[in-house]
């Protein structure tokens, strides 16, 4: 491990002892982060992975509705059918931070449309229209929040493994290159100045001697 360019000198010695103070703390710090944005993490992956198993099935079943509703209704009638919504939506964002993470926060906003033939949540009276374009209207609705809550939490995922990352890089720096640099800087300065005050002891040792028999 190379020592840094510095003069072995009392000051620098003392100066690089703060350093390297500092560097210890700040990289248990770090670590404890990196600790606890693990656990966060895993913890974010497992709801995700859950989120994504139920939104999925909840698509499966509402594409499955829509190709037996396209095989026993012409495809005008369901445009038709689907052409005017009972509803309009918006999407807020908002921020939070976690653990120097800014996470987004997805709220949906539903907005009821004045539509006089709609029943619930269904754009069209039920006369016309088969049982398997219903079921996939009430899928698609069920599963419009789970989604939205899925895009917030992969993001925050991904946010997230970015962050961990170069908290990774930084614990290492300060593990790995850093912490050892100045721990061998200040070794070495020691050792110099040691040596410098043996080599002055032995000096004086020598003018005393030289003064004694002078005298």
């Amino acid at each position: 491990m190379a020592i840094l360019r510095v003069n072995p000198t009392r000051m620098e010695l003392t100066r690089l002892k703060k350093r390297l103070k500092t560097a210890v703390r700040g990289h248990k710090l770090l670590k404890d982060k990196q600790d606890e944005l693990m656990k966060k993490f895993i913890d974010l992956i497992k709801k995700n992975k859950e989120l994504r198993e139920s939104v999925e099935e909840e698509l499966i079943n509402a594409f499955k509705n829509f190709l037996i509703a396209r095989a026993v209704m012409s495809s005008d009638i369901i445009e038709e059918a689907i052409m005017y919504p009972t509803e309009k939506i918006s999407l807020e964002l908002e921020k939070k931070n976690i653990m120097s993470v800014i996470s987004p926060v997805f709220e949906l906003i539903k907005n009821k449309e004045e539509k006089e033939d709609a029943e619930g949540i269904y754009p069209y009276g039920l006369a016309n229209t088969s049982g398997e374009l219903d079921n996939a209207i009430y899928y698609l609705q069920k599963v419009l929040d789970r989604m939205i809550e899925l895009a917030q939490v992969e993001k925050t995922c991904q946010l997230m493994a970015d962050e961990i990352e170069k908290t990774r890089r930084r614990v290492n720096a300060l593990e790995h290159v850093m912490i050892p640099q100045l721990q061998e800087t200040v070794k070495y300065i020691t050792m110099k100045l040691d040596e410098n005050e043996r080599g002055n002891r032995v000096r004086l040792m020598k003018v005393k001697e030289l003064v004694q028999k002078d005298a």
